[in-house]
């Protein structure tokens, strides 16, 4: 006989003929197995059993915090239907993520955040490793978060790539293991290639290098983003790009390698070539979106938003390839119990689909894509996932005009943007010497 957790899984997941949802949802299968169950045990057939935790999952408030990216109200509503419990959302910038995960972790319950961010994290005991073994979705996960590698032919790119701080080698360890185990540090969520955004209305040129960010022409017209640990990557990309500099691993630089990167953007800074240095998604979306600069350091939902205010905006697929960034969520440490039960209900259910198909409406990418297709009609599955003419307008999660009927996603499919990742949002081990020389650079 199937446990309840077996039936209830087994239940949940179903989809009609069509690829459309059910309208089964796990709430209100958690009550059904909740009431057999209670029958089941009053009629003495069970025994030692103890009460389902569905029968109070009401009660159950998660506390997630992260950045805006993906603390998204519509997910914390999404959650209250399909699994019944509260998930109280939190958004910070990234370097308030870092500091509020080591030093108030009895403040959250989840911690949504990014694999560079986990490197800082994880090794301080605050976070549980998390057992792959009660996730059912697991084997859906994109094989970039196992292994590294998309498809077998593809290369590892530089930078901490999410597989190599993804795994632990036992539920009491700290020290990230070399080859996937049963205990990961986070689960993944939500991944991009990232790359410079362009008003190709004033570019007045094709743009097809990162160093194209560094031509006169767009003196006082340029900006890059001021988060260090991404903001470095960028300036390496750049840097490569030109030919100033050679890295051994761009998501590793020694200080030699980082004092020749400063010395390339304070020149620039000095000669007039940036115009700002953003730190918000509205920051760079209103630079864009005034003309004031006309290429930069972007992320892609800021690219639509662009675009949504009817401006040309492109997300420039360059030679040199992407930067890319990839988030998940962890478990604290304190969490255990009903709690923990729930948390990795919803983790579960994070993968199962509908939250996937939500980010991949907003131009980033799920990390078990193929959950999220049953959830997504195939003309959005065409334009974002396999990089096809789309046959109908594109439009937001919210239900805003996104592309119109035959536009092509900047860069094309799936396959050809995260396969062509050149490095990975990233920690070095010089990264406080980095942090530093980046600040006098802000400031020179």
């Amino acid at each position: 006989m199937k446990d309840v957790k077996s039936q209830l899984n087994e239940t949940v997941n179903t989809v009609t003929e069509d690829n459309a949802p059910t309208n089964k949802t796990r709430r209100k299968v958690l009550k059904g197995a909740a009431v057999a169950t209670a029958a089941a045990a009053s009629s003495g057939l069970v025994t030692g059993f103890p009460m389902i935790w569905a029968q109070n999952i009401k009660n159950i408030t998660l506390r997630q915090f992260g950045t805006g990216v993906s603390n998204l109200n519509a997910i914390a509503d999404q959650c209250k239907e399909d699994l019944g419990f509260n998930l109280q959302l939190t958004s910070l910038d990234s370097d308030s993520v870092t500091q509020r995960a080591v030093t108030q972790p009895n403040s959250y319950d989840i911690a949504d955040i990014e694999y560079w961010i986990c490197k800082k994290v994880f090794p301080s005991k605050v976070l549980q490793p998390l057992d792959i073994t009660r996730l059912k979705n697991f084997d859906k996960i994109s094989p970039l978060f196992i292994n590294g590698q998309l498809t077998p032919d593809t290369p590892i790119a530089q930078g901490t790539a999410p597989h190599k701080v993804g795994f632990v080698s036992s539920k009491d360890d700290t020290q990230f293991a070399a080859e996937p185990t049963n205990w990961m540090t986070l689960i993944p969520t939500i991944y991009n290639a990232d790359t410079l955004g362009i008003r190709p209305d004033l570019t007045g040129r094709e743009i097809t290098s990162w160093a194209d960010i560094m031509d006169p022409a767009f003196k006082g017209k340029a900006s890059i983003l001021n988060i260090p640990s991404i903001g470095i990557m960028d300036a390496a990309m750049i840097c490569e790009a030109m030919g100033v500099v050679t890295y051994a691993d761009k998501g590793n630089m020694t200080r030699d390698e980082i004092d020749k990167t400063m010395a390339v953007l304070i020149e620039a800074k000095n000669q007039g070539q940036f115009r700002a240095f953003w730190k918000s998604f509205d920051e760079s979306v209103n630079l864009m979106a005034s003309g004031e600069v006309i290429i930069q350091s972007m992320w892609s939902p800021a690219v639509a938003a662009v675009r949504s205010r009817g401006i040309p905006c492109t997300y420039q697929p360059l030679k040199e390839g992407y930067r890319a960034w990839g988030g998940g969520l962890g478990l604290a440490s304190h969490l255990s119990g009903l709690e923990l039960d729930a948390a990795y209900e919803y983790i579960d259910w994070y993968l199962s689909g509908w939250v996937g198909a939500y980010l991949n409406r907003q131009g980033y990418y799920s990390a078990a894509p193929e959950t999220s297709k049953a959830y997504m009609t195939q003309n959005e599955w065409d334009f974002w996932i396999e990089g096809k003419p789309s046959a109908a307008n594109i439009m937001s999660p919210t239900g805003q005009l996104m592309e119109k009927a035959g536009a092509v996603r900047d860069g094309g499919s799936y396959w050809d943007r995260m396969g062509k990742v050149a490095c990975w949002n990233s920690v070095m081990n010089e990264n406080k010497y980095m942090i530093r020389k980046w600040n006098e650079f802000i400031v020179s």
